[in-house]
């Protein structure tokens, strides 16, 4: 079940990163919800997503605290 939450996480921020500010507030509901090795997970998704869409990098700084 666990696992399903971290997929589906990966799976809406796909969806919404035409638009910083819906992906910055998916990836704070994220970070509630998630548990902490499935954030150090997305930490690492998220550093190689970014790579493709610069205008997200902002976005790290929240999952880096």
């Amino acid at each position: 079940m666990a696992r399903a939450m971290y997929e589906y996480t990966k799976t809406v921020l796909k969806k919404v990163s035409f638009s910083v500010d819906l992906f910055t507030r998916e990836l704070q509901k994220a970070l509630t919800r998630l548990l902490p090795f499935e954030i150090d997970e997305l930490r690492l998704w998220l550093i190689n997503y970014t790579k493709q869409k610069p205008e997200l990098v902002i976005c790290l700084t929240m999952i880096n605290d």
